[in-house]
């Protein structure tokens, strides 16, 4: 009895060991082919701590001196303690994506030490790193963290405009393919017929929604909220129409549908971002009445969509490259980064010296192989990549706290007339980016603009 009890005690260790290694192992080979899956973790972790901290930081932040000096001369609130933690966070992240996209810089090939290295190997050294980082901004004094609040707001702006670049141009790369493919079967051009009639049905819809509930009865006149949604719809109908006119040489329906979408979107996350308390705002009086789990499911999905955004950016960098002329005409044909004529006369020497010959070319290859999948180029930019997710960590800074607003409620995220004013700003951007992508060719028919 006691040698089965003990043979049992010992498999079920054995088992438990093997199930630890296997997690193991199989974690840091998913972490070294999905990098960009284990930043975004990271990333999405620095956030949730944010948001825990914006709520809950007054109890540790009266604890440290230097940061307490700075409140000398107000009471300071339970929101201005957690703004100071957000900026804080925010602050670390942007610091370690910042060193890793220096660090990165000019990687171009997947054999390069500091990619192997840096990018893909060391996760346990890159979490410390990670946690270091974001412990260090606490010992910073309150004016190092006021500056960078500032700095963030411009950093978000251009995080923005990298997302409206990035749609803009996958719209019109998903309208050149489909017509292309449209050229030998029509069923293409039917599928993106019906694409545009969706797109703007949704823009009527949204639009029908908008004057629902940002224009309640009994709210008065609401002339804010109803130039906002007209303007935005003159918007969409202004460039939807310029796309058909002849000069507009690359101009289609589908693009501006799906621009027209979005904007329509953006109108709306305006709109919900007005304070709750504003008469005409009749959503946020609704919302006010749910439930708390709902509320933290809506900023859930409002975070998530923020790193999948990160992600996507970073992930596609053949928009902002301007490679050299040689790489890109090296790429662009085809170019082995590796002489096959060497690599073959190096093959016939070894099998010539070795006599089986069967191992030696085997040996031989599997390095060749080796050497050749170390000169092939990244599928993206590594330092472009940290770059993406340090302007979006600047962004979070400015989501969580309604753009500096030290009156940002707890159960509330980018609310307030700064998110208002930032929204509508990134709307009528989006719009003209947009309308310069259909006239700009016309303008200047001795450039190429690439689309």
């Amino acid at each position: 009895m006691f040698v089965a009890t003990y043979l049992g005690s010992c498999a079920a260790n054995m088992a438990g060991y093997c199930a630890c290694w296997t997690c193991t192992n199989v974690s840091q080979a998913c972490m070294k082919r999905s990098a960009r899956v284990a930043y975004s973790f990271l990333f999405f972790l620095a956030i949730v701590i944010s948001w825990i901290m914006r709520d809950f930081a007054r109890p540790l932040f009266e604890k440290i001196p230097w940061i307490m000096r700075a409140a000398t001369g107000f009471e300071p609130s339970d929101k201005w303690f957690g703004q100071q933690a957000v900026y804080r966070i925010s602050m670390g992240n942007f610091l370690f994506f910042g060193c890793m996209s220096l660090a990165l810089l000019g990687v171009k090939y997947k054999g390069e030490k500091r990619g192997q290295l840096l990018q893909h190997g060391h996760w346990v050294i890159k979490l410390v790193v990670w946690v270091l980082f974001n412990a260090l901004p606490f010992l910073f004094p309150n004016g190092v963290v006021q500056a960078y609040g500032w700095a963030a707001r411009f950093g978000s702006g251009l995080f923005l405009i990298t997302q409206m670049i990035i749609l803009l141009d996958f719209t019109q790369s998903w309208n050149a393919a489909w017509v292309a493919n449209g050229e030998q079967d029509e069923r293409w051009l039917y599928g993106l017929l019906a694409l545009t009639v969706a797109c703007f049905a949704g823009v009527l819809g949204i639009s029908g929604m908008l004057f629902y509930f940002f224009k309640p009865s009994g709210a008065g006149s609401c002339s804010l909220n109803v130039f906002l949604i007209t303007a935005s719809l003159l918007l969409c109908i202004g460039f939807s129409m310029l796309s058909l006119l002849p000069m507009a040489r690359n101009g289609s329906l589908f693009p501006s549908s799906t621009t027209a979408l979005y904007i329509m979107y953006l109108c709306y996350s305006a709109l919900q971002s007005e304070p709750r308390d504003y008469e005409c705002n009749g959503l946020g009086h609704r919302l006010n009445a749910a439930s708390g789990s709902t509320l933290v499911i809506g900023m859930l999905v409002t975070l998530l969509s923020v790193v999948y955004s990160a992600l996507r950016a970073g992930s596609n960098t053949s928009l902002f490259m301007l490679d050299d002329d040689d790489a890109s005409d090296d790429v662009a044909m085809g170019t082995p980064l590796i002489d096959a004529e060497a690599v073959a006369g190096a093959n016939t020497t070894a099998d010539s010296a070795a006599a089986p010959g069967q191992v030696s070319a085997s040996r031989d290859g599997a390095a060749d192989k080796a050497a050749i999948q170390d000169f092939a180029p990244v599928s993206y930019n590594y330092a472009f990549f940290h770059l993406i997710f340090a302007l979006a960590s600047m962004y979070i800074a400015m989501l969580l706290t309604g753009w500096g607003a030290v009156e940002q409620e707890r159960d509330r995220l980018d609310v307030g007339w700064t998110s208002v004013w930032v929204k509508t700003a990134a709307e009528w951007v989006t719009g003209v980016l947009y309308s310069w992508t259909l006239i700009a060719p016309a303008l200047f028919p001795d450039r190429d603009f690439g689309f």
